[in-house]
């Protein structure tokens, strides 16, 4: 159905590890914009070349593709396009539009790229109230420089922190990666700092090598560093963390956003999967 609507996934394009469940559940993260990003991280997947022209249609085949899955919460996020005047802000805001006028009663999740920090672009998105924002710093402030070339751990930061001053309702999320060498006063500093700009969500994932090309993995995180990072989040003030190997930004988006409204819970099995349990 994706092939045929000529529409992109991230759960593909960065090869993520929980495609086969999440296909499963027919969920997804639609990727709009293309699939070639303008920038060259050392960690990401998604193919790096020069990028295509805009299609004005993606925003309708998004939503249309959305109704068709029945889908009652819809995420959307993008490559990074430097190369256009308004960095794709306005591909955003069509797409939430779009899938509002398809699906009235749909919860809209974006995980926007950081505009080059322009608050004006970011205000475009905003101006659509979307029910979740998210942007990711990715990694701890001593390996930006390393793994994020053109990225900016500041400037990430003022992106979810413009966010929130922009629309108190939206909930602002990011989300990270272990394993590239990070140290635990990193992680302590950058969730302290995520708690600052009053981050609503974290996700916190096991960074997994894409190819031999990419960044190596320097070190598996333990299970028990995950729950202690967890812990901290919420001693810090962070409404809801999610963190595990195979968590990604995404990762039940849907039943997050829910846990937060509803007041219920995200339970861990034996084998590590989450389930939800709604508040009665």
């Amino acid at each position: 159905m994706l092939r045929k609507a000529g529409l992109s996934t991230v759960c593909e394009e960065a090869r993520c590890p929980n495609i086969s469940q999440c296909f499963e559940r027919r969920t997804a993260t639609f990727l709009i914009l293309g699939d070639v990003c303008t920038r060259s991280c050392r960690f990401c997947g998604v193919g790096k070349r020069k990028p295509g022209d805009i299609d004005p249609q993606e925003p309708y085949r998004v939503a249309d593709a959305a109704r068709i899955m029945g889908l009652d919460h819809v995420v959307v996020t993008s490559v990074t396009r430097d190369d256009l005047p308004d960095r794709g802000a306005g591909a955003f805001a069509r797409t939430i539009r779009a899938v509002r006028g398809e699906l009235p009663g749909c919860t809209v999740e974006v995980l926007v790229p950081d505009f080059d920090g322009r608050t004006d672009l970011l205000a475009v998105v905003m101006e659509e109230s979307p029910d979740v924002l998210g942007h990711n710093v990715e990694t701890t402030w001593p390996l930006h420089h390393v793994l994020r070339p053109g990225s900016d751990l500041e400037r990430s930061l003022s992106v979810l922190k413009a966010a929130r001053s922009m629309e108190p309702r939206t909930l602002i999320k990011s989300g990270f990666m272990v394993g590239l060498g990070e140290d635990d006063d990193g992680i302590t500093d950058l969730l302290t700092r995520l708690a600052e700009v009053s981050c609503d969500v974290v996700t916190i994932g096991q960074y997994l090598r894409p190819s031999t090309s990419h960044a190596p993995v320097l070190r598996y995180a333990m299970p028990e560093e995950f729950a202690r990072w967890e812990r901290l989040a919420k001693s810090l003030g962070i409404r809801y963390c999610l963190a595990g190997p195979l968590v990604r930004s995404s990762y039940m988006a849907r039943e997050v956003l829910d846990t937060i409204r509803s007041g219920g819970t995200l339970r861990t099995t034996a084998t590590g999967e989450r389930t939800w349990n709604p508040s009665r």
